[in-house]
């Protein structure tokens, strides 16, 4: 029972939710995927797997478009440059 009253704190925070659905609607997309093509084969394939699905859950988050960041991506990677930010862009 102490921990009682921490169920009751998103009534006391702004803007605070109940319920986890935020997090489980960012999930979704990674879990249809899994469910429908095998998962993968090698750790080299699920460390890829995660960092495709963090990109493109963080840039649809963002607002940015994630063909054009996977683009860019290759072409700096082609050219011997720096990957672009996963970072949001501030404004200038």
């Amino acid at each position: 029972m102490e921990r009682w009253p921490s169920l009751w704190t998103w009534l006391t925070v702004e803007d605070g939710e109940p319920t986890n659905n935020a997090a489980e609607r960012a999930l979704r997309p990674a879990v249809l995927w899994r469910k429908s093509s095998f998962g993968h084969q090698s750790e080299t394939g699920e460390q890829f797997v995660e960092r495709m699905l963090t990109a493109v859950a963080t840039l649809r988050l963002q607002g940015r478009n994630v063909w054009r960041y996977l683009v860019e991506t290759c072409e700096a990677a082609r050219c011997g440059e720096a990957a672009p930010s996963l970072l949001s862009q501030a404004p200038t």
